[in-house]
């Protein structure tokens, strides 16, 4: 193994968000911000080059760090998928920077804030662990990523510094570490069994046996729970509600990918032959509770931002609905690569829509002095290019081309040969169900009003642009079915059989939201059969509602991290049994 051509350019990638940090620190005042924006341009520069350099040799980018290859030193890689995270976050963080600006600004007359120079400081830090975590070629360094990713976001979740985002930030910080201590566990055992931590060559040495099964095991868990996935995401609703947008949009669109990735990279390369169905179907299931659970607790929301913080929870199941479609042995390889596809451009999506979301939100919070709900008529008229990109980041998540989840969805249901249709059924109620809270909040938001909205704060047009940007660049994903190597499995996005399909999801999300939201746009509450229609969306609504607040007490979420653990090394297990 050897540094390839450009292979400089992973090290850059790394370090120059490092180098901005420690600039900022130096500069501080209004400086930090400055140098962070500066930061900001380069390592979007650095990404669009290692994409360059990644089409033009069309292998893996290498660099050797030392001159010494693995396993006496360290390797960063960066393939495909490396390649179009390395791209999201440079894209996502260039547009929260631009949002941020009038965020954090500070006021004339004064030299520093503490929270714009902290915020500049941690989203330059969590943006080199990030990188790291997409170009590690070892455990061990990608454990240091993600503890520093970790260690950074925590902070941004307190930074306003109220009692109740402090203890969202402790409850995020411990069940972060103890998913660390998992996957640090699960990387020691492997170490004790194979002599190694190098991914590549891991991946050529790991065969099935119990001791593998269980490291497997808990740096699955470890992972799932830095990733919040259902029956573990006790830190995510609380965290996003007290952070501010800007942090929000990092904590949502980003952070939660990295554990994710690397948990694609354990199961497709480390353990590709210890894996077994039934545990892929077990992450798949917990999949498809979070996608339920989520969007329904979503929609009994009473304030936006934790609106918009459960559709991540219900968002981030679809991320694991790859694993038992990329897995299937009975599928041929391009079916599995299509799905890991799917996954990866599933997230590139979700990352883009969900950071425009929170941003449309912190806006909104910033104009009216608050986020509820069922308050926000008028809103259309006082703020309508922050209700049109709440508007195209919904119709992103749901699917509805050319969206890059509609892509994503094609690429993964493309897999359906391999006899998995229930998997259809999930994503297609998800969609459902997403389209409702969307249509919900847009429904209050245009309602019309006697007079106009009175607007405690004007927002700042360059932050609304950024994150229609973002919307925009979420929704136009799926234009790359258009491309000549694009898989003939998917259709055109502008078909009219697709757009039809996304107009009876559009119809059967308005139902859903008239069932089960609990209060109506307006005078439709005064309607015959609207409060028997909330009522009976109410008592469908409690079991998933119970079910969540008892997830998210501790003594629970520890009983889940465990009984996950064992359930999913009784799994992976089976793989010792076969040939």
């Amino acid at each position: 193994m050897t540094t390839t051509p450009g292979g400089l350019l992973l090290v850059l990638a790394v370090i120059v968000p490092v180098i901005g940090v420690l600039a900022g620190f130096a500069a501080g005042g209004r400086n930090a911000g400055r140098i962070a924006v500066a930061t900001v341009v380069a390592g979007l520069v650095l990404a669009i080059a290692v994409a360059a350099v990644f089409l033009q040799s069309e292998t893996t980018v290498v660099y050797i760090l030392g001159g010494w290859p693995p396993p006496l030193g360290v390797a960063l890689r960066a393939d495909g998928p490396a390649v179009v995270m390395l791209l999201l976050v440079a894209v996502v963080i260039a547009a929260i920077a631009v949002y941020a600006r009038a965020d954090f600004a500070i006021p004339e007359g004064i030299d520093e804030t503490r929270s714009s120079f902290v915020f500049w400081t941690l989203l330059l830090a969590i943006w080199g662990a990030m990188n790291l975590v997409f170009v590690g070629g070892d455990l061990f360094t990608l454990y240091v990523a993600l503890e520093i990713m970790t260690f950074a976001a925590v902070p941004l979740v307190s930074l306003e510094g109220r009692a109740e985002t402090l203890q969202a930030a402790l409850r995020y910080l411990l069940f972060a570490l103890f998913g660390s201590m998992l996957y640090l566990l699960g990387a020691v055992i492997l170490y004790g069994i194979y002599g190694t931590l190098d991914i590549a060559l891991l991946a050529e040495q790991v065969q099935p046996a119990p001791a593998t099964a269980i490291a497997a095991a808990v740096m699955t868990v470890g992972l799932l729970a830095k990733t919040a996935l259902v029956p573990l995401h006790l830190w995510l609703p609380p965290a996003h509600a007290g952070a501010p947008p800007a942090a929000s949009a990092v904590l949502s669109g980003l952070v939660i990918k990295g554990s994710w990735f690397l948990l694609v990279r354990i199961w497709f390369e480390v353990f590709a032959n210890t894996v077994t169905m039934p545990a892929a179907q077990l992450l798949g299931a917990f999949g498809g509770a979070a996608i339920l659970l989520g969007n329904i607790v979503a929609l009994r929301q009473a304030r936006l931002k934790l609106l918009i913080a459960y559709s991540t929870v219900a968002q981030i199941g679809y991320l694991f609905l790859m694993f038992p479609l990329g897995i299937d042995t009975g599928m041929p390889v391009t079916g599995q690569e299509n799905a890991v596809a799917g996954g990866v451009l599933q997230a590139a999506s979700h990352a883009g829509a969900k950071a425009a979301m929170f941003m449309a939100a912190g806006s909104i919070y910033l104009a009216l002095g608050h986020d509820r709900v069922g308050d926000l008529a008028g809103l259309g008229r006082a703020l309508p290019l922050t209700v049109v990109t709440f508007a195209i980041a919904g119709l992103a998540l749901l699917g509805a081309p050319p969206g890059g989840a509609f892509l994503a969805k094609k690429l993964l249901l493309g897999t359906e040969a391999g006899g998995q249709w229930w998997w259809a059924l999930v994503m297609e109620l998800g969609g459902l169900l997403t389209a409702a809270y969307v249509l919900l909040v847009l429904g209050h938001a245009l309602w019309p009003t006697a007079g106009p909205v009175a607007l405690k704060r004007r927002v700042s047009r360059r932050a609304e642009y950024a994150a229609l940007a973002l919307a925009l660049f979420s929704m136009g994903l799926g234009l790359v079915a258009w491309l000549p190597d694009v898989p003939a499995v998917l259709p055109a996005p502008f078909a009219l059989g697709e757009l039809g399909k996304t107009v009876l999801v559009l119809l059967g999300g308005a139902a859903l939201a008239a069932i089960l939201a609990p209060k109506l746009p307006g005078t439709l509450d005064e309607r015959r059969g609207a409060s028997s229609l909330r009522r009976a969306g109410a008592a469908f609504s409690q079991p998933f509602v119970a079910a969540d607040t008892a997830l998210r007490q501790w003594a629970v979420a520890c009983v889940a991290l465990v009984l996950t653990a064992v359930v999913l090394g009784v799994a992976l297990h089976g793989a010792g049994a076969q040939p």
